[in-house]
């Protein structure tokens, strides 16, 4: 047989192969005069379609064929690809947790929400700055501490003396903190807490100025300006071994020789 130019009839009469005791449901000959092909087509078309032997024999071909899709109650409709929305993965979907998973959990959970509470602080008095000089990224300026105290809902005790802070200070004066501390607890025996802490003191220009002047530092209101670090915190000893996996963000000030730093630590809400 040719090729028919509509492609389901062809589908219909070619590509699915009826058994023999199903033949009589087949046309006998195809038309070939243009005018009338479509009428007989069309007739031919709507037979099959309500031919319970010749559906059977095409579900056994090939049952992903749309033909078998197209008659509702006998009434051949059009067919039509149906069209994939995408998924809109924004916030709220983010929030509420994603429908459809892989996952085998019979239900969607959504994503915890993180909050901050304060944990602890600590105070630090400092030796007057050393300027190291400009480098490759800027003005660098070393700053070791004297000594200190801290306390917290975990416990409390004092900075031993000798740690430092590197700092970087940008073309705008906004200064790359980057400082080391060792904590000592009341324990006893005591244990002993490093302490990391990594971020940005920013501003405007005129308020960094005064940061770095000792005659005007402590005039400066601390809500002009933002003082923000990362803490990490790591220690062997086994009564505080939940310090290793804390996450803190905390927020500084200056007061003349002394720094002071408030650290604020994640939890999560049900």
């Amino acid at each position: 047989m040719g090729r028919i130019g509509d492609g389901d009839i062809h589908a219909a009469f070619v590509e699915f192969r009826a058994k023999e005791s199903d033949k009589v449901c087949l046309p006998s000959t195809t038309p070939r005069n243009a005018p009338k092909l479509t009428l007989e087509l069309n007739r031919q078309r709507a037979h099959l379609l309500e031919c319970p032997a010749y559906l059977n024999a095409m579900k056994e071909h090939n049952p992903d064929n749309p033909i078998l899709h197209e008659a509702v109650n006998g009434t051949p409709t059009q067919h039509h690809t149906p069209v994939k929305t995408p998924k809109k993965r924004d916030l709220d979907t983010m929030i509420t947790g994603f429908q459809g998973s892989t996952s085998s959990a019979p239900h969607s959970f959504p994503i915890p929400k993180p909050s901050l509470e304060r944990d602890f602080q600590m105070s630090v008095q400092l030796n007057p700055k050393i300027s190291v000089g400009p480098g490759i990224w800027g003005q660098r300026n070393w700053v070791s501490f004297i000594s200190g105290h801290w306390n917290g809902r975990w416990g409390k005790g004092t900075v031993v003396p000798g740690g430092q802070d590197s700092q970087l200070i940008a073309p705008d004066l906004s200064t790359h903190i980057d400082a080391n501390y060792l904590l000592q607890t009341h324990d006893h025996p005591p244990a002993f807490v490093a302490v990391k802490t990594d971020g940005w003191r920013v501003g405007p220009r005129e308020i960094l100025e005064k940061l770095e002047d000792p005659s005007q530092i402590d005039e400066v209101d601390p809500k002009t300006y933002s003082f923000r670090v990362y803490i990490h915190m790591e220690t062997g000893d086994t009564r505080y071994l939940h310090l290793n996996t804390g996450m803190w963000i905390g927020s500084g000030v200056r007061r003349g020789t002394e720094g002071t730093c408030t650290g604020f630590s994640s939890r999560y809400l049900d």
